[in-house]
């Protein structure tokens, strides 16, 4: 494994964060949030581009590189949902300008004399009230059907760009059987994955804008910046960044190279990744002050992203007892 980028790897961020800075400012996010427009061009955008097609397991990192760059511009499309969870469980299905959702659990699917039948609600679904397509996880295997089978109410949550939906199934038939080529386990990694470098990309935003705050906000006649308190805190958040940083792309790397150490690894990104953003979010509203509590400061924007994704599929606490369980079992 090389633990650097290599030269076209870097070219490919540089590419990214130029795409990003261009097609998706905070004004956009601000119009969709403010009044309701459509992230739809932008989607469009990304799909032009050929962001839709990374979907090998061996491009996993060139993936993460354009994950982390959407989280640092808060991302309105359905683009993670699409490519970490609904692809990894539905491959080669979706055509690349088709959204996708994944519902984990929630469903159960039996049997009957004229084939297969879905039924159960599932919460907190990435994308599940825009997506075009579903994969659905059940104990007898992964179903992938159309949207419009389903029943899917949007949840106000604290990311206001962000969609999270309830979907219901009532006694939905699909047709033929559930995917037998893919495990829902090893699809999971790259979710978990996906979510800390997302949360990576929104906590480097904010400490972004708060390095540029502290160096032109004046008191007692001199920038804030040249405080040693402040300087501490500006420390903090960049090795919590890092730190979740190296952890995330070691996931992506582990899932490129189908390295027995995926599990254990995407466990660790999303755990640092949480802690992360804990310290990212507290640190970077006290370097703003008041000011960042206000509707009019865009740093919001990366503090709902980065809190948001902390929620999503296990906490901070919650995957450290994984890697418990893990490392334990070890020694036995």
């Amino acid at each position: 494994m090389l633990f650097e980028f290599d030269s076209d790897q870097r070219l490919w961020q540089d590419t990214v964060r130029d795409v990003t800075a261009k097609e998706c400012p905070s004004t956009l996010i601000r119009n969709i949030v403010d009044n309701g427009a459509d992230p739809g061009p932008l989607w469009k955008v990304f799909v032009g581009l050929g962001w839709t097609e990374l979907t090998e397991p061996e491009a996993a990192v060139e993936l993460g590189i354009v994950l982390e760059e959407l989280g640092r511009a808060t991302d309105p499309t359905p683009y993670l949902a699409t490519m970490t969870q609904f692809a990894q469980l539905a491959p080669g299905v979706a055509e690349p300008d088709q959204t996708g959702a994944a519902v984990y659990s929630g469903v159960h699917a039996h049997r009957d004399a004229d084939g297969w039948v879905l039924h159960g609600t599932a919460a907190q679904v990435l994308d599940g009230d825009r997506a075009d397509l579903l994969a659905v996880v059940t104990d007898a295997g992964v179903f992938v059907v159309t949207a419009d089978k389903a029943t899917a109410t949007r949840s106000p949550v604290f990311d206001p760009a962000l969609h999270i939906a309830e979907v219901r199934f009532e006694q939905v038939r699909v047709e033929g059987d559930p995917r037998s080529d893919v495990d829902p386990v090893r699809a999971r990694h790259l979710a978990l994955a996906g979510l800390a470098l997302t949360t990576v990309g929104a906590c480097q935003r904010v400490l972004d804008l708060a390095l540029d705050h502290v160096k032109n906000r004046q008191q007692f006649g001199v920038t804030i910046g040249s405080f040693q308190a402040v300087q501490h805190k500006a420390t903090d958040m960049h090795i919590a960044i890092e730190r979740a940083r190296a952890l995330a792309y070691f996931a992506a790397l582990t899932i490129a190279e189908d390295d027995p150490r995926r599990n254990l690894a995407a466990s660790m990104a999303k755990a640092a990744a949480g802690e992360c953003q804990s310290l990212v979010f507290r640190h970077g509203l006290q370097l703003f002050g008041a000011m960042g509590f206000t509707w009019e400061n865009d740093l919001q924007f990366a503090l709902k992203r980065a809190r948001a994704c902390e929620h999503l599929l296990g906490g901070a606490a919650e995957h450290r007892a994984l890697i418990t369980e893990e490392y334990r079992a070890t020694l036995v």
